[in-house]
């Protein structure tokens, strides 16, 4: 097997985007006045994602547009009947401090730098492509893919296999020549092992009791589906998978 592009996910892959996110409300609620209003920051975050998952899933199932639903989503959290200007103002400046805490991960740069004499890039996102083209360039990391894919704008979103398929046909290749890394088990990791592609699941916390995979499974429909996933904790360790040789510090995992 050749692997000759890796398709990324971005948050909680390449962007911090779970210490942005506390930063940013944290910072978003104490110049709103509204820290008093929950017991501690990590729960009035925990109902902002609340929220935001709702609206992706609203979303994705085709029900209203992106924007709206962002608007009755600060609604909600804030349990007002704003204006749409009034939400709009409100969801702008939380995005300020939210932005102002936005960093990549220390591991991402110099594997982008490493693989990129070796191997394409491209991103598969389940965001919008104003939202995540925006954040790479702010990132300063836009230039080194070639193709940023987003569920709003494909109409599909992970884990369905159409979504991964789509980043292969953006690159004109197949999905066994193709590994995706994403720091989700089921939407990233599951998702493109099922699809075809060479999957590589970051598991940066090491939170989840799912035991690392062995060598690289036969073709064709795995019977444990955890079979087909490779698990990190780093990124560091990518090219070592990558590649069949052991140049990059650590072994193949396959032939």
């Amino acid at each position: 097997m050749t692997i000759r592009a890796v398709v990324w996910d971005v948050d909680d892959t390449i962007f911090d985007y779970t210490t942005a996110d506390r930063a940013g409300m944290r910072g978003h609620l104490a110049a709103e006045g509204l820290l008093d209003r929950y017991a501690s920051v990590e729960e009035a975050l925990g109902r902002w994602r609340e929220l935001t998952d709702l609206q992706w899933a609203s979303f994705a199932a085709g029900e209203g547009d992106w924007e709206s639903g962002r608007r009755d989503r600060v609604r909600a959290f804030l349990d007002q009947p704003l204006t749409d200007t009034d939400a709009e103002d409100w969801f702008a400046r939380y995005l300020s401090h939210y932005e102002a805490a936005w960093a990549l991960f220390p591991d991402v740069l110099p594997v982008l730098d490493l693989l990129a004499g070796s191997h394409r890039h491209a991103v598969l996102s389940n965001s919008s492509l104003r939202v995540q083209d925006h954040k790479l360039r702010v990132l300063g990391v836009r230039e080194r893919f070639e193709s940023v894919l987003c569920a709003a704008e494909l109409g599909v979103s992970k884990p369905a296999a159409e979504a991964f398929h789509a980043a292969c046909e953006a690159l004109a290749l197949p999905p066994h020549q193709v590994a995706y890394v994403g720091d989700h088990p089921e939407i990233d990791g599951r998702g493109a092992a099922d699809a075809g592609l060479f999957s590589v699941w970051i598991d940066r916390g090491g939170v989840s009791a799912v035991t690392a995979p062995g060598p690289d499974p036969a073709p064709g429909p795995p019977t444990d589906r955890l079979a087909r996933l490779r698990r990190i904790a780093s990124l560091a360790e990518l090219p070592g998978i990558l590649r069949p040789d052991t140049r990059f510090g650590a072994p193949s995992t396959f032939g």
